[in-house]
């Protein structure tokens, strides 16, 4: 049995711990950091309920001599927790983003790379079913030479980022990190290159955010009837997200473009360090059916393009009359991502094997989404800092 030491156990890891049984690993919470003892206590099941919770990170390594850790808090505290469990040498998950700030990632990559704990961050994308078999194209010589990517993400229940815990941006720093973060590493998984230099812009202000005063909930206010992203509205329309009593997603206490703000879209042109092109862009607004995510990989031999909302892959053959449809099959968190994850940690933990998604990837999408959010800020071009070198 693996004895797994949590730190923040919220929703994400809520999950992923239960991700264990789904998979067929043996594995067990034996002890737990969090503030909120009951919240975190009520997403436990099972034997898991057993696990002691203890006041610090110290007190968890030497009481419960857990055989792996696995870090879930806010991401403002992802890096100080990560440089602590360095020093322990056991395995580490560590949820994205691995930091919110230059300093903070520079310091993160410091530790890591005097430590010999292994690390597997939660990028679930880069091994969900659909993106391992466009790289197994493109390594087979489908395209050619990658020579363009375009990632979109359209985001259908994008109203987290605004009515719920995510609207903070002094924890988030804004979508390119808390969310671009996922799609940055798969890009540079299929060019099989680092982005090197970026330029972005950011939508902010424009949907989301407004006037009203800073608490409000939707239950106190007197345009429940007529607003469309009321409880009452999003029920009758369909609209998805949040369906009860909710902070206002128009409210001062989301900030201001100037003061920093999470954003309504955001998009991003980028370069590979192997020459390649990368263009992305995220939308926060979209609803129902409008929803997708993938991507389209083109070189002069053909392009592979991708929608893991719908389980879809395609490759259309540049010089010959054909074209391939691949049909995963649906369902499973994170298009079957999550648990490709743990099946990893799991065999990282018993087996020794390689992390299919390490701390050098977690940092290098980091560096990349800091570049994107200081060019956003300053409209210029930015280079991206490079994992074990200086600008």
């Amino acid at each position: 049995m693996i004895k797994i030491g949590v730190i923040g156990l919220g929703e994400r890891l809520g999950w992923m711990v239960k991700v264990f049984s789904q998979v067929g690993v043996d594995a067990k919470v034996v002890g737990v950091v969090d503030p909120n003892k009951k919240l975190a206590q009520s997403r436990l099941e099972g034997a898991n309920r057993d696990a002691v919770f203890y006041p610090n990170l110290k007190t968890l390594v030497s009481k419960a001599c857990p055989d792996a850790l696995m870090i879930g808090t806010r991401c403002n505290l992802h890096t100080p927790y990560a440089i602590e469990a360095a020093a322990y040498d056991i395995p580490l998950f560590l949820e994205k983003p691995v930091a919110t700030s230059m300093d903070q990632a520079m310091a993160l990559e410091k530790a890591y790379s005097k430590s010999k704990n292994p690390v597997v961050v939660s990028f679930p994308l880069r091994v969900s079913t659909l993106c391992r078999m466009m790289r197994e194209q493109i390594e087979k010589g489908a395209v050619g030479r990658v020579e363009h990517i375009l990632g979109v993400n359209y985001v259908p229940y994008g109203t987290i980022y605004f009515d719920a815990a995510y609207r903070d941006y002094a924890i988030t720093q804004g979508l390119f990190l808390q969310k671009a973060t996922h799609d940055f590493d798969y890009m540079m998984y299929l060019a099989d290159a680092p982005i090197t230099r970026i330029s972005a812009m950011a939508l902010k202000g424009r949907v989301f955010g407004g006037t009203k005063k800073p608490g409000l909930m939707c239950s106190q206010c007197d345009e429940q009837r007529t607003c469309l992203e009321s409880p009452e509205n999003r029920k009758m329309n369909g609209s998805g997200g949040n369906d009860q009593d909710h902070p206002c997603v128009y409210g001062r206490d989301l900030g201001t473009p100037a003061d920093g703000m999470n954003e309504d879209a955001s998009s991003a042109l980028f370069e590979f360090a192997n020459g390649a092109q990368g263009v992305y862009t995220q939308v926060f607004f979209t609803r129902r059916d409008a929803g997708t995510r993938g991507a389209t990989i083109s070189g002069h031999l053909g392009t592979l393009s991708f929608d893991w909302n719908g389980g879809v892959g395609k490759y259309v053959r540049h010089h010959k009359p054909f074209t391939d449809t691949i049909k995963t099959p649906e369902g499973g968190a994170h298009f079957g991502g999550d648990s490709e994850l743990i099946r990893n940690f799991s065999n990282v933990i018993v087996h020794g094997e390689q992390s299919h998604t390490p701390m050098r990837a977690g940092l290098q999408s980091v560096y990349a989404c800091l570049a994107a959010k200081e060019s956003a800020e300053k409209g210029i071009f930015v280079k991206v800092r490079q994992v074990g070198k200086e600008i």
